[in-house]
């Protein structure tokens, strides 16, 4: 059976959604971050950086996001979560994907641990490196908004749900508790945001983690 080992409201959400969508019987690992829990050996094994989501399938151990995700599409392809291989849609999605990973992710991470790119102590320099961080999120979340508009569909490619959907809704809920500029404020993208909570799967998620109102 698959194994999910997660935290609430991290990143595992974006796989934890994807495994409610296709139905699959799999186990969820609730890792205690607050306790030591992403240092214990035996987690350290399955990821030796120390973060969560990892994804247990048989014998793969699978850590990164991104490619957690691209493997249950992969794995699953009667499901559609991700657009025809070798295809001009593939490829954009490629690109969307890598960009929500690598460029919002991170940017996010920079703002809500800012402390990690300083040195110990300096109270200053974190708090302007959160700053910087913070300018930058908002014209990432306009390009998704802006992308969204474009075209004009209800999902985030177009007319069909996708694994990209799960991984914004992830990324986006993390700005819900901005004074300004959270991403349920854009009118596309703030759209898309309730179309996907609206998912039961999505719903089932939000009742295993634990997690309550403000969902975005």
């Amino acid at each position: 059976m698959i194994k999910l080992h997660y935290s609430p409201s991290t990143a595992a959400m974006v796989p934890h959604i994807l495994l409610e969508e296709l139905g699959v019987p799999y186990e969820r690992v609730l890792i205690d971050r607050e306790h030591g829990g992403l240092d214990s050996a035996a987690y350290r094994a399955l990821n030796p950086n120390g973060l969560i989501p990892v994804l247990v399938d048989g014998d793969l151990v699978l850590y990164e996001t991104a490619a957690i995700a691209l493997h249950l599409a992969d794995t699953h392809p009667e499901a559609g979560l991700m657009p025809p291989l070798a295809s001009a849609g593939r490829a954009h999605a490629y690109k969307w994907l890598l960009s929500l990973a690598t460029t919002l992710q991170m940017t996010l991470i920079v703002y809500f641990y800012p402390h990690r790119w300083v040195n110990d102590g300096n109270v200053a320099g974190a708090e302007e490196v959160k700053a910087v961080a913070q300018r930058r999120i908002a014209p990432l979340l306009d390009q998704l908004d802006a992308e969204l508009a474009r075209h004009g569909g209800l999902w985030f490619l177009g007319d069909r749900y996708s694994v990209l959907d799960a991984y914004v809704f992830t990324l986006c809920r993390w700005t819900r508790h901005f004074a300004q500029g959270a991403a349920r404020e854009r009118l596309h993208l703030g759209a898309l945001l309730q179309r996907v909570l609206a998912r039961p799967a999505v719903q089932r998620v939000m009742a295993n983690e634990g997690l309550g109102p403000p969902y975005v």
